[in-house]
C-alpha cells in the first residue's frame, strides 16, 4: 500500500488517514508532499491524485484507490477486521460511527477558524460564538461516549480506534491555540497526543522545512 499525505504540521486529513493505515497494522509506503507549494498544481494534475482530483490523503493499494479519510478507515477495516477500529459492542459502534460521521461533515467553524498546527501553540484568545458553539457540542459528544462506553481506559469507547483517529486533529487545534476545555476534555487530549501514533507523527512534524505562512498566524 502506498499513502499519500500532506504536510504533517498542517494537513488534519492526512493525519487521519496516515493513523489509520497505523493502526491497520499493515505496512504502507509513506508520500509526504508539500501542500501549495510551487510545484502543488502541477502535481495535484498526475496520475497518482486523479482519482480524488487532487486531494490528500489518498491510499492506493494495488488498483484499488481510496481518497477520504473516513472511506480509508473503512477499507483497512474490512481487510483486518472492523474490531481493530470499531467497538465490538452493538451500541457502542453506532454511536462510534455517528461521532466519525459528524466529525467528517461538522465543526466548520472550528476547523476553519482554527487551522491545525502542531508545531505551534498561540496564546489563548477568546473563541468566536460559533466556535464556541462547535466545543460546546464536541465535549458534549465526548462526555456521552466516555461515560456509556469509556470504562477504564482513556479514549472515547476504551481503547483507542476509529473515533480517536477522527476527532485527532481536534485535539491538536485545541492546544495550539489554547481553547477552553473541561477536565475530563483535557485528560483526554493528553491521552491522544501521547498515543505512539500520534508521537511519531508530531515527531515528524517538528522536522518538516516546510512553512506554509497562513497557516502560522494566531486568530485575529
Amino acid at each position: 500500500m502506498k499513502l499519500i499525505i500532506g504536510n504533517k504540521a498542517y494537513s488534519s486529513w492526512s493525519l487521519r488517514g496516515w493513523l489509520a493505515c497505523r493502526q491497520s497494522g499493515l505496512s504502507f509506503e509513506e508520500v509526504v508532499v508539500p501542500l501549495y507549494d510551487e510545484e502543488w498544481d502541477r502535481r495535484r494534475e498526475g496520475a497518482e491524485f486523479a482519482p480524488s482530483s487532487g486531494k490528500v490523503p489518498i491510499l492506493w493499494d494495488g488498483d484499488a484507490v481510496v481518497w477520504d479519510s473516513l472511506a480509508i478507515v473503512d477499507y483497512l477495516a474490512d481487510k483486518v477486521g472492523r474490531d481493530r477500529f470499531w467497538p465490538a459492542n452493538e451500541a457502542a459502534r453506532a454511536m462510534a460511527r455517528s461521532m466519525a460521521a459528524e466529525m467528517h461533515s461538522s465543526f466548520v467553524a472550528l476547523r476553519r477558524k482554527h487551522s491545525m498546527n502542531i508545531r505551534r501553540a498561540f496564546d489563548p484568545v477568546p473563541p468566536d460564538a460559533d466556535v464556541r458553539a462547535d466545543l460546546a457540542r464536541l465535549f458534549e459528544l465526548w462526555a456521552q461516549a466516555r461515560a456509556r462506553f469509556g470504562g477504564e481506559g482513556d479514549f472515547l469507547f476504551g481503547t483507542f480506534g476509529a473515533a480517536d483517529i477522527m476527532f485527532a486533529p481536534v485535539c491538536t487545534r485545541i492546544v495550539t491555540y489554547s481553547l477552553p476545555a473541561p477536565r475530563f476534555a483535557v485528560a483526554y487530549i493528553s491521552a491522544v497526543l501521547g498515543h505512539p501514533f500520534l508521537q511519531d507523527w508530531i515527531a515528524a512534524a517538528q522536522e518538516e522545512e516546510w512553512v506554509i505562512e497562513k497557516f502560522e498566524q494566531p486568530v485575529a
